[in-house]
């Protein structure tokens, strides 16, 4: 197989669950919201899986390229779903819900994506669809379990920030939710100090190799 025809196939390997796990990521937010009274995102038309209607040009196409060209964990993001936070009842418990789905749903995905795996390591594939299925799927399990992951961190605005200001008493959960204008500088300091290949990489890792296994 030649070394364009290589290329083209591990861009389509990792692009299409990388796609995938964006969007289900940001409409299982908006689909938790409605569920919490929150009409907002079903409003402005985000609720759908079609991915046209979340991509970020930047989060979504370029970033993940950028970090498969450079042989680092692919993850990436799309146009946030928008949620008044103030229109959910009950509003913590909602805020937690919402936060919560995103990278729930990832993991869901990332299970089912193994499970595929395994099933197609039982069939006698040939040929390209021997080559490109059971890729495609590891690639999803990896990329939905590193957004998971990633999101899950305690930084706002990612959702595990919000999770945690969410069950924190309400006096700091406010000084927290202060935190949020250096959460852009503190997350680059994460990915390019060494911390996140140190520190989230190796989790990131371990429950890929242990849903693959």
């Amino acid at each position: 197989m030649g070394d364009n025809r290589i290329f083209l196939f591990t861009l389509l390997i990792w692009a299409v669950p990388t796609v995938v796990a964006i969007v289900f990521h940001e409409v299982m937010h908006g689909r938790v919201a409605r569920a919490f009274g929150d009409e907002t995102a079903a409003h402005a038309g985000r609720l759908t899986f079609n991915p046209l209607h979340h991509i970020d040009p930047i989060g979504t196409i370029a970033l993940p390229a950028l970090l498969l060209f450079l042989h680092l964990p692919v993850f990436g993001y799309a146009k946030p779903v928008p949620v008044d936070f103030r229109r959910l009842h009950p509003r913590r418990f909602g805020m937690v819900a919402v936060a919560a789905a995103g990278p729930l749903t990832n993991f869901a995905l990332a299970a089912v994506s193994a499970i595929g795996f395994k099933l197609v390591n039982a069939l006698s594939l040939t040929g390209t669809t021997a080559y490109i299925l059971p890729r495609l799927l590891v690639a999803s399990v990896a990329v939905h379990v590193m957004l998971a992951v990633f999101n899950l961190l305690p930084l706002l605005p990612l959702d595990g920030g919000r999770v945690l200001a969410g069950i924190m008493p309400a006096e700091l959960a406010r000084g927290y939710a202060r935190l949020e204008r250096f959460g852009f500088l503190l997350l680059l300091l994460l990915l390019y100090t060494g911390w996140f290949r140190a520190m989230i990489v190796p989790v990131i890792n371990t429950i890929t190799q242990a849903l693959l296994a």
